[in-house]
């Protein structure tokens, strides 16, 4: 089988304090030093700032802030204020202008078209589209793009998972979109409330924050981190982005662990799982691009016919997915 994917995407400001560090490593995380900490500055205010202090001496605290590259999350390690963004660490994560970190632990660039979709993950019992969002810049000769919504195929059933179009941002305000075969889940906008599915055993839904941020696992197939976020005025005028009023362009940062992945799965991000994948990229460049966009183009959210499609090649197992004992 191909490699399990670690994921994070604490949900949380971690202070300098063991305790805070603990809680913001999700379960079955590959171990992070103990001096490291989470800040989430996009959800508060954007000059959020971590003080370090070193106990062994006495020296002002410094203060750690985001990298411009990952400027809603980032991991920093005390002492000293080293900040690093969650895409150079973690196999499976996605943020922004779509830089994925492989199943091999390279990072590398997939920057598709706007208002298309794209198979990330195609594999006989699962797969997955991601839709994407994005801004023409005249002066390049592509799109800037950000990952809107996921389309996930199991069994017989189609996950739906969106960021709602808003134009002037509030991160009180949920703009989270899900829905199970056409049924919007409805959960409480509360941290760690818990929707089980019905009709899916082994499919929930859990808020790790109040709004914009979920956990959604289905035991023994995936566990996905997604929070929601905008690009601010700061970002738009420092990238020339060209947010508009009318549009904050809400995207998903995301973070993927697979299980049970078999040696035949494709996609942009699922290939990079393969025993056989051979990474062709320039991995010494500062923006790694993984071409050859027309294999991975679907025709929508949900269709599994792009030219490197895997879903359905076992349909015994497929019919299992939900009903083996956990």
């Amino acid at each position: 089988m191909a490699r399990a994917c670690v994921l994070v995407l604490a949900a949380v400001v971690a202070v300098c304090a063991a305790a805070a560090s603990v809680a913001a490593q999700p379960p079955g995380q590959r171990p992070l030093p103990s001096n490291y900490h989470v800040i989430n500055p996009g959800k508060f205010k954007r000059d959020q700032q971590l003080a370090c202090n070193d106990p062994k001496d006495n020296k002002p605290a410094c203060n750690a802030k985001c990298d411009k590259r990952c400027p809603n999350q980032c991991i920093v390690l005390c002492p000293g204020c080293k900040t690093f963004c969650m895409c150079d660490f973690y196999p499976g994560v996605s943020c922004g202008d779509p830089r994925f970190t492989g199943g091999d632990g390279n990072n590398f660039y997939f920057h598709g078209k706007k208002d298309q979709d794209f198979c990330i993950v195609s594999d006989a019992d699962l797969h997955i589209n991601a839709h994407f969002i994005g801004k023409r810049n005249p002066a390049m000769n592509r799109d800037f793009t950000w990952i809107q919504a996921l389309g996930i195929r199991f069994a017989d059933h189609r996950l739906f998972m969106g960021a709602q179009k808003t134009a002037k941002w509030n991160n009180d305000i949920d703009r989270l979109e899900l829905a199970l075969d056409g049924a919007p889940v409805e959960i409480h906008a509360e941290a760690g409330t818990v929707w089980a599915s019905a009709a899916v055993p082994g499919l929930t839904v859990t808020r790790t924050a109040a709004t914009n941020a979920v956990r959604v696992q289905l035991k023994g197939v995936f566990d996905i981190m997604a929070n929601v976020v905008p690009i601010s005025e700061e970002d738009s005028r420092i990238h020339n982005y060209g947010v508009t009023e009318d549009d904050s362009l809400a995207h998903f940062d995301l973070g993927f662990k697979f299980f049970d992945l078999t040696d035949n799965v494709h996609g942009v991000l699922g290939q990079t799982y393969r025993t056989d994948y051979v990474n062709q990229l320039n991995v010494s460049s500062k923006m790694p691009v993984m071409g050859g966009t027309p294999k991975y183009v679907s025709s929508d959210i949900f269709a599994t016919d792009c030219a490197v499609a895997r879903f359905g090649a076992s349909h015994a197992s497929i019919s299992m997915v939900t009903t083996r004992a956990y």
